[in-house]
């Protein structure tokens, strides 16, 4: 039998991954071998005569799973870009075995014992800033691991955390699956006005595709969101909105009993180790601090937007009745009258946009963006395997030095098995890898529109601003300069993660940048000046409802980790409590819980919150490149060495505030959705 590629080194350029020649079999000989590796190491630290010190127990645990690290970040990055049914049963299996071992070290009293030797005198210890940060965390993860419990708790908590580690994915599985059994098949052309020209490409090649005459529309955000918006036929808006808000809800994919079994054991694991509730147990460990302090901030978001979100909701009845006699609004109706009153009030339409963002020239124009901005170089290079034929590696090195700062993927477009939305992440962390300091492999994975036989990707604004977003993240990773490699990054508290990216969609609105790449894709003019006035108009057009919609979900989200999960029996009946007061309808079809990955199958429960959270930072940051220029070389180098270099080896307040000089104005975020004067005193 020929050797496991993810066991034997890894040959291609900087030790990327071997996608080419990987294969599902590989997988769990892989995790098990890395497992066994890391106990071995694990039991070498033990084992140690020396006195416990900070080189022999702290950097030794940090280091022990590396292979177990990388392994296990090749499987779950492809069980999210290129799922698979093997993939997804792989899940169930290896999420156990890690869960158990890393349970294994958390809960053995004798790695313990040699962790809190080291910890009690770290006072004259002569430890650097990141040295104290890694011993902070490392004594704080095995308390807060269940270090401190006894024997039977300790059990217990052992069960919790494999369970935990099968229902994560298991939800996204149901939410990915759920979606890709719908297809909305019209062969009638009449069912299809109203929709651009661009969408009706796509649809007809998704058709072709599957080998059908007419148009294919899925619950891909490509598909789905232009239909929504521009389909006139009211009864196939219904149909393809109770779809998308059906998925993960109801049949063979229901998420209901998924839910509430992870709010159960959540609840269950914070109650042992001595908290009140899960999101006291999360909140420790972020900027918030508390849960009393985040539902502070978002009742105060709730009493600017709440009354903003009624003033845009009575205005769009007012122009629906206008426009064509409706009257009874209903939620597959918002996107489509939101889109002809934007049209009436600022004259164009986000259809208007597409042609000037072929994705290859936006992404040219995006790789510019951040060598002016943080002076990075994009070089497309094919020495790299890829997971897929649409994925494209780069290497990324600085401009003006030539150093190599990383490795770059990037993957488009949706297919069957990849999870919807858009994310980035890594293969590799920057920092300490065996016994040298080695640069990030990085990916941003999107669902963008894609290219029919006779239009290339045309991407929509939206699509824009995200994928600025994702290399907001991805610049985090790739301009990390950090010793351990759990400090790198946006490994940092998860309400300061969203900041670099959140920060990147501010530039869009600004004629500078848009003209390095905003060039309409058969004539090559740049996008006219009054377009971008118009978008920058509108910027905050429908603010207070999409706003107040996120202080809902934000909401919802801290009472399923606050509430004693005992009370927790109906989860369509919890939801509808609890959205009662940041929404306007009620529940019309399926649940948004039940699709509700960011906290059930991500890694923001007890978190959605950092979103609005990071816009406070990110609204204050862009203030100063307003005011110092926005390719203000002094600004932009600032926030490298405090923001970006640093990831989580200091404490986010304390790095804000050292690059801002004081701490983020409060004021900021309101000031940027024009919402100041509305505030409450």
């Amino acid at each position: 039998m020929s050797e496991n590629p993810l066991l034997a080194p890894f040959t291609a350029p900087h030790e990327a991954p071997p996608f080419d020649i990987i294969q599902e079999e590989h997988y769990l000989p892989a995790v098990k071998q890395a497992i066994e590796e890391a106990r071995q190491n694990i039991q070498t630290l033990k084992n140690n005569p020396d006195t416990p010190n900070f080189e022999n127990t702290i950097i030794a645990l940090e280091t022990c799973s590396e292979r177990l690290d990388i392994v296990t970040s090749v499987f779950y990055n492809l069980l999210s870009a290129a799922g698979t049914d093997a993939l997804e049963k792989l899940a169930e299996e290896i999420g156990p075995l890690s869960a158990n071992f890393s349970s294994d070290v958390a809960l053995d009293p004798d790695i313990f014992a040699r962790v809190k030797a080291v910890y009690d005198q770290k006072e004259s210890l002569d430890l650097t800033i990141e040295q104290e940060t890694l011993l902070d965390d490392c004594y704080k993860n095995f308390v807060r691991g269940g270090a401190l419990l006894p024997d039977d708790k300790k059990t217990r908590l052992r069960e919790i955390n494999e369970e935990l580690s099968k229902l994560g994915p298991a939800f996204n599985n149901n939410v990915k699956k759920s979606a890709d059994a719908f297809t909305l098949h019209i062969t009638n052309e009449k069912d299809l006005a109203g929709l651009p020209e661009s969408v009706l490409g796509m649809a007809k090649h998704a058709a072709e595709e599957k080998g059908l005459e007419g148009w294919i529309f899925t619950l891909d955000y490509p598909s789905y969101i232009p239909f929504v918006t521009y389909a006139d036929n009211r009864t196939l808006r219904e149909q393809i909105w109770q779809a998308f808000s059906s998925r993960g809800f109801g049949g063979e994919y229901d998420n209901c009993e998924t839910i509430l079994n992870t709010v159960s054991l959540r609840d269950e694991r914070a109650k042992l180790l001595g908290y009140d509730n899960h999101a006291a147990f999360v909140l420790e460990r972020r900027m918030a601090e508390t849960p009393d302090s985040v539902f502070v901030f978002l009742d105060k978001l709730k009493t600017v937007y709440k009354p903003a979100a009624q003033h845009d909701l009575e205005t769009l009845k007012e122009f629906a009745k206008e426009a064509d006699g409706s009257e009874d609004l209903k939620p597959w109706d918002i996107s489509y009258y939101s889109e002809k009153l934007k049209k009436k009030l600022y004259d164009y339409s986000s259809e208007d946009l597409r042609p000037y963002f072929p994705l290859e020239q936006v992404l040219d124009g995006t790789f510019t963006h951040f060598e002016k901005l943080f002076g990075l170089r994009f070089t497309k290079n094919e020495a790299y395997p890829v997971w897929h034929e649409d994925v494209v590696a780069y290497d990324v090195t600085g401009s003006k030095n030539g150093n190599f700062m990383g490795v770059l993927y990037a993957d488009f477009f949706p297919r069957t098995g990849k999870k919807t939305g858009a994310w980035a992440t890594y293969y590799r962390n920057q920092g300490l890898h065996a016994g040298e300091i080695k640069r990030p492999v990085a990916a941003i994975v999107c669902n963008f529109t894609k290219p029919t036989k006779d239009k290339p990707s045309l991407l929509t604004f939206d699509e824009v601003l995200t994928l600025f977003h994702e290399m907001g993240h991805a610049t985090h990773v790739l301009l990390s300069d950090v010793t351990y490699a759990s400090h790198a990054g946006y490994s940092t508290l998860w309400d300061f993660v969203e900041l670099p990216s959140q920060l990147q969609e501010n530039w869009l609105y600004k004629k500078e940048t848009l003209d390095l790449f905003a060039r309409h894709y058969e004539t090559g003019e740049s996008i006219p000046k009054d377009l971008i006035d118009k978008v920058a108009a509108a910027k905050n057009f429908m603010g207070g409802w999409s706003n107040l919609r996120q202080v809902g979900f934000s909401l919802l989200d801290m009472m399923y980790h606050t509430t004693d999960s005992t009370e927790i029996t109906d989860v369509c009946a919890f939801e509808d409590t609890h959205m009662k007061d940041t929404s306007f309808f009620p529940r019309y079809a399926g649940l948004f819980s039940a699709a509700f990955s960011h906290i059930f199958g991500g890694g923001y429960a007890a978190g959605f919150y950092s979103y609005k959270w990071a816009e406070v930072l990110d609204a204050d940051t862009f203030e100063l490149f307003m005011e110092e220029g926005l390719y203000d070389a002094k600004a932009a180098e600032s926030f490298i060495i405090h923001i970006l270099s640093k990831g989580g080896s200091e404490h986010p307040a304390t790095l804000y505030k050292r690059f801002r000089g004081r701490e983020a104005d409060p004021q900021a975020l309101f000031r940027r959705e024009g919402l100041l004067d509305k505030q409450a005193a």
